[in-house]
C-alpha cells in the first residue's frame, strides 16, 4: 500500500489548536531543533513543536506541554524535543521527515499521523502499547483506529470529531429542520439557493470527504459484525468502491446543482477560504473539526446562533473521528523510561489537564470535559457511540487521506466511475502486499 504524502494537510488543521501545524507537502523544509540539557536522564520527542523556555515570563504553555512536564517531574527526568518547522517550501512533509527518522532510530517517541501509525504499525517499527495502565481506560473507539496486527500502537491525547457547523438562524429563517439524511441535506440546500443564497456549503479542498465517509460508514460502524465487515474489505471479498459509491453520487449532485463551488474549493485551504463567507452570513453551511468552534481564529465568535452537527446519512446526523496518536519506536534505546513518560502523559490525571484546557474530547472513558452549547449536538452523538471513523489502522487501504484525494479528483472533473476505479486500484495494491 502506497504512502498518502498529502494526509499530514488533511490532518494539519486537527493540530493546529492543540500542538501546531504539520508542514504541508508543497511547503516543507526541515529545521531539526533539539533542545539541550545538562540532565544525563532523557529520552526524545519528535513532534510539530519545540519546547517552551522554561524560564520565559508571561508565556501561555501548550496543553501537551503541561503534561510532558507531569512526567518530567514525576520521573525525574528530561524530556528532549526534537521538531520540524517549515522555513522553505520544499517537496518533504511532517509525515516524510516522522518516517525517515523512525527508519533511522532518530528519537524515542513521536506524534504521528493516521496513515503514518498505519505504515510503521504494519512494518512492525512501533512498540506495543496495550500493556501501557493508561490502555486500559481509553475508549474503544481510540483502540479500534489505532490498532495494526492487534498490538496498540498509537494513543492520542483527544479525539478529533469533524461536523457541519451550520447557521442555526438562516435555517430558522427559512423554517428549516437541520438535517438528518441525504435526502434533507439536498432540500435545505435547494430552498437556499431559491431563496438567493447562491452556494450554500462553503468547502474547501480537505473536508469533502467526511460526507462520503459518513455515508460510506454508518451501518459498518453502527450496526452489527464490524470486525466481519472489516475483514471482508481486507480480504477482498467487498469492495471499498461498493462502499464510496453513495457518497460520491452524492458529492457529485450538489457539484452539479450548484450547492458546492467545486472550482472554489479545490483552491480554497481549510477555513481560510469558505470562512469568512460563513461569519459574514452568505453560506449557512460549512465543515469543520471540533476545536474550530472554540477557537477564535476560526468559528469560535459568530454573530448568529451556530450549532456543530453530524453529517448526513441513513442513519441521521454522523460525527466523523479521525485519530493522530503518540507511538513509540520499537527500537528505542531508552524504551523502558519512554513507556513510564507516555503512561503519564495519557494518564487520566493528565488527560483531564490536556481537555479542560483544550476543550476537547478526552481518549478516555473517564474523563469529559464541557463544551459550549454549539458543540452538544456532536457531543451527544459521540457519548452515545454514534460515529464514524475517518482513520482505522486495521483497514489495509488507508482512508482518510485517500478520500481526500480521490474527492478532489472528483472536483477537478473525474466521473464517479473512474473515482470508483481508484479505489478498487488501491485495494487491489493491498491485497498484493499482505
Amino acid at each position: 500500500m502506497k504512502r498518502n504524502k498529502n494526509l499530514c494537510l488533511c490532518m494539519a488543521a486537527a493540530l493546529l489548536l492543540g500542538l501546531a501545524a504539520c508542514g504541508r507537502n508543497d511547503s516543507s523544509d526541515v529545521n531539526l531543533v533539539s533542545d539541550q540539557s545538562d540532565e544525563t536522564k532523557s529520552i526524545v520527542l519528535f513532534a510539530p513543536i519545540g519546547k517552551s523556555d522554561p524560564d520565559a515570563e508571561n508565556i501561555s504553555i501548550a496543553a501537551q506541554e503541561l503534561t510532558v512536564r507531569m512526567a518530567e517531574e514525576k520521573l525525574g527526568l528530561i524530556v528532549e524535543y526534537n521538531t520540524y518547522t517549515a522555513d522553505d517550501y520544499k517537496d518533504k512533509t511532517y509525515d516524510d521527515v516522522t518516517v525517515d527518522r523512525i527508519n533511522n532510530q532518530m528519537d524515542d517517541f513521536y506524534l504521528l499521523n493516521p496513515d503514518t501509525i498505519q505504515l510503521l504499525g504494519s512494518e512492525g517499527k512501533l512498540a506495543d502499547l496495550s500493556g501501557l495502565n493508561c490502555a486500559k481506560n481509553l475508549r474503544e473507539v481510540v483502540k479500534t483506529a489505532n490498532t495494526v496486527n492487534g498490538k496498540l500502537v498509537a494513543i492520542p491525547q483527544e479525539v478529533v470529531a469533524y461536523g457541519l457547523f451550520v447557521n442555526k438562524d438562516m435555517f430558522d429563517r427559512y423554517q428549516l429542520r437541520l438535517p438528518e439524511t441525504p435526502e434533507d441535506f439536498l432540500e435545505c440546500c435547494r430552498v437556499f439557493q431559491e431563496n438567493g443564497i447562491d452556494t450554500p456549503v462553503g468547502a474547501n479542498r480537505w473536508w469533502l470527504e467526511n460526507f462520503v465517509l459518513a455515508q460510506a460508514y454508518a451501518d459498518l460502524y453502527n450496526g452489527s459484525d464490524t470486525d466481519a465487515k472489516i475483514a471482508a474489505l481486507n480480504s477482498g471479498e467487498e469492495k471499498y468502491s461498493d462502499y464510496m459509491r453513495p457518497g460520491f453520487v452524492f458529492l457529485k449532485q450538489m457539484m452539479d446543482l450548484g450547492y458546492i463551488d467545486a472550482q472554489a474549493a479545490l483552491t480554497y485551504e481549510a477555513i481560510e477560504g469558505e470562512g469568512a463567507d460563513f461569519l459574514a452570513q452568505k453560506t449557512p453551511i460549512v465543515m469543520a473539526y471540533w476545536a474550530a468552534a472554540n477557537a477564535d481564529t476560526a468559528y469560535g465568535k459568530p454573530d448568529f446562533q451556530m450549532q456543530v452537527i453530524g453529517f448526513p446519512s441513513a442513519r441521521g446526523q454522523m460525527p466523523v473521528v479521525s485519530l493522530s496518536g503518540y507511538g513509540v519506536s520499537a527500537a528505542s534505546a531508552h524504551l523502558e523510561d519512554t513507556m513510564a513518560v507516555l503512561d503519564i502523559m495519557l494518564s487520566d490525571e493528565a488527560l483531564l489537564v490536556y481537555t479542560e484546557h483544550n476543550q476537547v474530547i478526552s481518549p478516555s472513558k473517564n474523563v469529559e470535559a464541557e463544551c459550549i452549547d454549539a458543540l452538544k449536538p456532536l457531543n451527544e452523538k459521540i457519548e452515545e457511540g454514534i460515529f464514524v471513523l475517518g482513520s482505522n489502522a486495521g483497514m489495509k487501504v488507508e482512508q482518510w487521506g485517500n478520500i481526500c484525494l480521490i474527492v478532489r479528483e472528483l472536483l477537478g472533473g473525474a466521473s464517479v466511475d473512474e473515482c470508483m476505479a481508484q479505489f478498487d486500484r488501491l485495494q487491489e495494491e493491498s491485497l498484493q502486499n499482505p
